[in-house]
């Protein structure tokens, strides 16, 4: 098996004469925590989608774990990726249990019993009592929420996690305990992880290598330690002015 997670081969992105990703290559290799950070229309969320599928580049390809996607049944391929995005966005009318059972029921089929194996592994895992099991998501608090929608991104034990902003519409404390169960998750289970942020000392914070994106070309890929010791352009710089400066001190 390659030791390539991901891959993306010359990819391009135009909506009409709007070129939004020119000419991208990237690898990440199993077990990487990849945080992607950039401002608003860098191509952040656009580099993510196209990973599971739901959008899909006008030009390359991408290969998920060697397979071009081009050419892997695209309903498979989401069961088997997680994906965890701001706000929960949970199914109202289902209860905890059956949101974070929903793709372990379809890929178990009638297995009941390993179906609810995961449902109390993963609820144990993101830090939620199991009286929980039975309520609805406007019965919970926006922290937990959000830890039921990870349970489910999660619940089918996929080897790649994309989260895109998955923290970004709670408070700050919330926010602080997440961030620290994920790298918990992803220390137990060395999934794959992309995470698009907005938050410059979260994507530092979290991530094995930092991905800086700016109008859809790759500014610098590197560890959170080289990007604020060799930032390497003026964009990076200024992106991550506050932190050089706190490591300066």
């Amino acid at each position: 098996m390659t030791n390539t997670a991901i891959e993306y081969k010359n990819i391009g992105m135009s909506y009409g004469n709007n070129e939004i990703i020119k000419d991208f290559n990237l690898k990440i290799k199993n077990g990487e925590f990849i945080t992607v950070l950039g401002t608003s229309g860098s191509g952040k969320t656009t580099i993510l989608k196209m990973i599971n599928g739901l959008i899909i580049p006008t030009e390359g390809d991408i290969y998920i774990h060697g397979e071009n996607i081009r050419n892997k049944d695209i309903v498979k391929l989401r069961r088997n990726i997680g994906y965890s995005i701001q706000g929960s966005v949970l199914f109202p009318n289902m209860t905890v249990r059956e949101n974070i059972a929903y793709v372990p029921n379809l890929l178990n089929k009638s297995d009941r019993e390993r179906t609810n194996q995961a449902v109390e592994k993963w609820m144990n895992i993101v830090g939620l009592d199991r009286d929980l099991l039975q309520r609805y998501p406007d019965e919970l608090s926006g922290g937990q929420q959000q830890r039921v929608g990870i349970a489910r991104s999660l619940a089918a034990s996929p080897d790649i996690l994309l989260m895109d902003e998955p923290f970004g519409s709670v408070d700050e404390i919330t926010r602080y305990s997440l961030q620290k169960e994920i790298l918990e998750i992803h220390k137990k289970t060395n999934i794959t992880v992309l995470f698009v942020t907005h938050d410059v000392n979260e994507a530092l914070t979290l991530a094995s290598k930092v991905l800086i994106m700016d109008k859809g070309k790759i500014e610098q890929f590197a560890t959170p330690e080289e990007i604020i010791k060799s930032p390497a352009s003026n964009y990076v710089k200024g992106l991550i002015k506050k932190e050089i400066k706190a490591y300066n001190k």
